[in-house]
């Protein structure tokens, strides 16, 4: 799901010719877009993305660019009230020691903040670059169940090697309850165990069935 970043891609270059933009991405960008992350795509990085995909989700997305360019795009997901992942977080690669994915990154924990979730997750390659801002290491097992709707067409599905972080943003609402967050107790069967970094108690979250 992730992504297109490595860890320089928060060094701050001064050669750069022009002013960053950083915004909210609109349905014109879905081609450049789709031409960064396909790309990556490509090369085993990341999933691929279609047309209907992009316009189904571009509301998600927040770009980085510099004139008629793209230079990087990120996407923050909602998976429950609380919880978002920060997903198909790709940088240029003309442009990866320009601090386009520190920028990227910043905005899009600024949104999860903005709607009051309580944590963000990711799966990277790169937890270095993560932990620079935050984000801790977690196990992959714990995260939210709807997240391997994604992971079902992945052909690394068998063998994932990404790793999963996590980022607690409102650390008193995380940790103030153990019981279900839906508003209802329900079975144990409808309950996952939300990811936690190493340290924390764990917390469960019930999903409400269909």
């Amino acid at each position: 799901m992730i992504s297109g970043v490595r860890a320089d891609a928060f060094v701050e270059g001064h050669d750069i010719a022009g002013r960053l933009e950083i915004r909210k991405a609109v349905m014109r960008d879905i081609p450049l877009i789709l031409e960064l992350i396909n790309d990556y795509a490509a090369k085993g990085i990341m999933l691929s993305r279609t047309e209907f995909e992009m316009s189904e989700a571009i509301r998600d997305f927040t770009v980085v660019t510099q004139g008629p360019a793209l230079l990087g795009c990120g996407a923050l997901h909602f998976y429950s009230p609380t919880v978002a992942e920060i997903r198909s977080l790709a940088v240029a690669e003309h442009a990866k020691t320009r601090g386009v994915g520190r920028k990227l990154v910043s905005a899009l924990i600024s949104e999860a903040q903005l709607f009051e979730l309580d944590a963000v997750f990711a799966f990277t390659y790169v937890e270095q670059f993560f932990q620079k801002v935050g984000f801790q290491v977690v196990e992959r097992g714990t995260l939210p169940l709807k997240v391997w709707k994604d992971c079902l067409r992945c052909p690394k599905f068998q063998a994932c090697d990404e790793i999963a972080v996590l980022r607690v943003l409102r650390p008193g609402r995380w940790n103030e309850s153990q019981s279900p967050i839906w508003g209802q107790t329900r079975g144990a069967d409808d309950l996952i165990q939300l990811p936690i970094p190493l340290g924390m108690p764990p917390i469960v979250q019930s999903i409400p069935s269909k």
